[in-house]
């Protein structure tokens, strides 16, 4: 629904500072404010009443992320035309999303320790600052930025319905291939993240080894958005995505057959597991992308151009994969008959975690792989024809002005 109302906002009034970035400024400070009352309001009340007031905090939270979030993503489109800008803006959003999640992740456990205590205090001292330091760069974000290509300013308000995004559905494939990439590999994102503590204490006996996973698939996914820029000028987005899925899902296909033949050691398991998110994460931070190219495609096939309806769709797709993998996780444990009370699982059980860990992440990341292989019909072409599209409106552009 944001997505559509940005389209349908600026289709009906052009605003001279863009179609997204003042969707930014307005959005920033309900950001900061919704954040800091998330952690501080429900304070003030118990009971039902606290779970009432946190609730409405969340969703008035959400929203403000949502307002923010939406033009965000749709301004890589406006700000970029070729693959090699778009996997060079995709990877600096990845890098600057890594370095985002740092700052709670180090700040948090810090002052949680100065304070020592069970109340709420710490928590609303973190938000605050964070609060603060996400204002700051968020209108960084506006006043450094520029949408430099055309982004519908002949389309009308009437021209732009709700319901677009049926008729999307229809005719653009990429951005269904896009729609399944998005539930595929987040729910073998939140799979992996939610059942991954209980592989390594039930099946290997030592959380340990954990971390060194995670710190193993960190420098491949930071290698992988410094150098894929420089692939992507070689082979294409779309071929360096699909050959990194395929890479991740063929190395926890190999992981799984390791398990059911040998006893692999909490190390190798670490390794390779390593290798394999860190492959299949490269299609998450590169994927922004191939959002610009569904957008132009959209445009070819369909005469609209609604960035922010697309966008947000596929978002909401991410989001159904997030809310099955983690559904799923919780749900399976029981299905594999996991015993929280008792020190060693059963045989059953522990098979069962190899392939709730394991094979289950392979399979989603090569769904995700066979989206973009089956589904995804962007030919060179088509991609030929929409840059003779954009051409002709540069040039429309300039025989207007001149005319004017």
């Amino acid at each position: 629904m944001m997505g559509a109302l940005m389209d349908k906002a600026f289709a009906k009034r052009t605003n001279k500072n863009g179609k997204f970035r003042p969707w930014l400024l307005r959005a920033t400070p309900l950001l900061a404010v919704t954040f800091i009352a998330l952690f501080i309001v429900p304070t003030f009340f118990e009971g039902v009443t606290l779970l009432v007031v946190l609730f409405m905090c969340k969703i008035l939270y959400e929203a403000a992320y949502t307002m923010f979030n939406i033009p965000m993503g749709s301004l890589l489109s406006a700000m970029s035309t070729t693959d090699a800008e778009r996997a060079s803006l995709s990877s600096a959003r990845g890098v600057g999303s890594m370095f985002g999640n740092m700052i709670p992740a180090m700040l948090a456990p810090v002052i949680l320790n100065m304070y020592k205590t069970q109340d709420s205090t710490p928590y609303a001292i973190t938000a605050v600052i964070c609060a603060a330091i996400g204002f700051v760069i968020c209108l960084l974000h506006y006043f450094m930025t520029e949408e430099r290509t055309t982004v519908g300013e002949n389309v009308k308000a009437d021209d732009i319905k709700f319901s677009d995004i049926l008729e999307v559905v229809k005719k653009n494939r990429p951005f269904v291939a896009l729609c399944i990439h998005g539930v595929c590999i987040c729910t073998m994102q939140y799979v992996a993240q939610t059942l991954s503590i209980y592989m390594y204490s039930s099946v290997f006996h030592n959380t340990a080894y954990q971390s060194i996973g995670t710190a193993l698939s960190s420098p491949i996914m930071i290698g992988s958005m410094i150098a894929v820029p420089f692939m992507c000028k070689k082979l294409g987005l779309m071929k360096v995505i699909r050959y990194s899925l395929l890479i991740g899902g063929g190395i926890y296909a190999i992981l799984f057959g390791m398990h059911m033949v040998m006893d692999v050691h909490p190390l190798i398991h670490s390794v390779i597991s390593g290798l394999g998110m860190g492959m299949g994460m490269v299609s998450i931070q590169m994927q922004w992308g191939l959002v610009g190219e569904a957008i132009d495609y959209n445009e070819l096939v369909t005469g609209k151009r609604t960035e922010g309806s697309i966008y947000g769709t596929f978002n909401l797709s991410r989001r159904i994969g997030q809310t099955i993998g983690q559904g799923f996780a919780i749900y399976a444990l029981g299905w594999i008959g996991y015993n929280g009370s008792v020190e060693f699982q059963s045989a059953s059980t522990v098979v069962g975690l190899k392939v709730l860990c394991v094979l289950i992440p392979a399979v989603f990341v090569l769904g995700s792989w066979a989206a973009f292989k089956f589904v995804w019909n962007i030919t060179p072409e088509k991609k030929a024809a929409m840059i003779a599209m954009k051409e002709a409106q540069k040039e429309n552009e300039t025989v207007e002005t001149t005319a004017e």
